[in-house]
């Protein structure tokens, strides 16, 4: 199509920095790289094949789609490179190959081109994936069950099941050092919060992500989690976690950084950008302190997806001044 025929047809603005969406994507696979190669270290050569295989097939069943839709081949940008990446981020070592494939089939066929492709997706498409194998095979997901047959080195349970089903006093297996240093049970690449931190302030610094959406997010996790803790009672085994102990679990990390800011499902404006984080902050803690599952970023950020066009209704008031008949 002529250019000058899409400006007729287009929104402004028309001019633009020459930055492609490519390098945008290989930041993000730059900032996600070292908590994904710890994972590996800790889970193995099988943690490696699951990467490598989401990467690979969240690739192949977009091309696929564009050449059956006869849209341009768009594997190039690298989006679904990094849907991808955060699906086998997100996963157990132990899952299966053909599962691998189903997530990544989800991630990018009904997560994002069936919305017409990037930019369309109302959902974070790596989200959407990983909540329907939740649901769809939960044991499977469940970490104190696939990785039974792991010999880790460390504690193999999943710090946030533990305290669920027994109480915050098991807390105290993990200490601050363990849950930055990947010595804990969970995703291949969301147990190592040193590196996800990292990789977030990089992505901060790169212009990628508003420090808002991060931000506000973890002070909604550390102050709901502080609240909980005032429900303890004196001289009892404590049955809710403190804040670092929420902060350092689970998807919490990559959520914050990874998960939440991505752009087609997050909201633009400061003031939504913080209610969006602040909500899904408040909904994560209570998913897991008196919700039926484990962890409840997977949730909360489709929760906040849904909510964000409505967020995004908040914004500063326009400046200048209204003149009636003008």
């Amino acid at each position: 199509m002529n250019s000058d025929r899409k400006f007729v047809v287009s929104h402004a603005p028309f001019w633009h920095n020459g930055s492609r969406m490519a390098v945008k994507n290989y930041d993000i696979m730059l900032a996600a790289a070292p908590a994904a190669i710890m994972g590996v270290a800790r889970f193995g050569g099988h943690a490696l094949g699951v990467v490598a295989l989401s990467v690979a097939a969240a690739m192949f069943w977009e091309l696929v789609m564009n050449l059956v839709t006869k849209r341009p081949v768009s594997i190039g940008d690298m989006d679904a490179a990094v849907i991808g990446l955060m699906i086998g981020m997100l996963l157990p070592a132990s899952s299966p190959w053909w599962m691998v494939l189903v997530g990544a089939f989800i991630g990018v066929i009904i997560g994002k081109q069936i919305y017409g492709g990037i930019g369309g997706n109302p959902f974070n498409p790596a989200v959407v994936a990983v909540a329907v194998l939740m649901l769809s095979w939960k044991l499977r997901m469940d970490f104190d069950a696939s990785l039974l047959d792991y010999d880790l080195g460390f504690s193999a349970a999943f710090p946030l099941a533990s305290v669920k089903a027994f109480g915050a006093s098991y807390a105290a297996q993990w200490s601050i050092s363990d849950l930055l240093w990947a010595r804990q049970a969970g995703g291949i690449g969301a147990t190592f919060g040193l590196g996800l931190l990292a990789g977030g302030l990089y992505l901060i610094l790169r212009g990628h992500v508003r420090w808002q959406i991060p931000v506000s997010f973890l002070i909604g996790v550390a102050v709901t989690a502080a609240l909980f803790t005032t429900g303890n009672e004196a001289g009892a085994a404590p049955k809710y976690a403190g804040p670092m102990f929420h902060l350092l679990t689970g998807y919490t990390m990559i959520g914050a950084f990874f998960l939440l800011p991505e752009s087609s499902s997050s909201p633009v404006n400061p003031v939504g950008m913080i209610l969006y984080g602040l909500l899904a902050g408040l909904l994560t803690v209570l998913i897991r302190n008196i919700g039926a599952y484990v962890d409840g970023v997977i949730f909360a950020v489709l929760l906040v997806n849904v909510a964000h066009p409505l967020l995004d209704l908040f914004r500063p008031k326009a400046m200048g001044k209204v003149i009636e008949h003008a």
